[in-house]
């Protein structure tokens, strides 16, 4: 049985087997979580994503986490919020079963997450949460190896509506 947490934290200090790049396709580092997370796990981050990129809205890859205490960091690109007509809740449940799957083939048992989307590509936090937590749900359902699954949230905001959204039966 997964266990699901939400968790108001910095995503690049957590205990965990890989943490979740909100991405830009280029896999370059950005601001927000992406910034963060290439500034704590040091420049060898932003090199090895080099080799990787570019990856498509929905797509997930890997590299190591250098200097972060996660093993990996896997680099989710969500799409930009154009509206809603552009396939943008597909995509961004792609990329949290994508994150899962990956995890689970390079042998984690633990993955956090931001709010992929929801901050400069502007995908409404409130529908994104409901999306989040349902996709990591049925992954983790169909990868029952996944021990922890955190919502690593910044702000209270994100946190509670992550925590209603786990709420909802499954």
């Amino acid at each position: 049985m997964t266990l699901f947490q939400v968790l108001e934290a910095d995503i690049t200090t957590l205990e965990v087997d890989a943490v979740v790049n909100a991405a830009n396709a280029q896999l370059a580092p950005g601001g927000g979580v992406c910034g963060a997370i290439h500034r704590a796990a040091g420049p060898e981050l932003a090199a090895a994503c080099a080799a990787l990129g570019p990856c498509p809205a929905g797509g997930v890859r890997s590299t190591p986490g250098f200097r972060l205490p996660a093993r990996f960091v896997l680099h989710a690109v969500g799409p930009v919020w154009q509206g809603g007509a552009e396939r943008e809740d597909e995509l961004l449940a792609a990329c949290y079963r994508g994150a899962i799957e990956l995890a689970e083939e390079l042998g984690c048992r633990s993955i956090a997450f931001p709010a992929i989307s929801t901050g400069i590509y502007g995908f409404p936090p409130e529908r994104a949460a409901p999306i989040a937590v349902a996709a990591a749900r049925t992954a983790a359902h169909a990868h029952p190896d996944m021990d922890r699954i955190v919502f690593a949230c910044f702000g209270d905001a994100s946190a509670r509506l992550h925590r209603q959204a786990l709420e909802v039966p499954y």
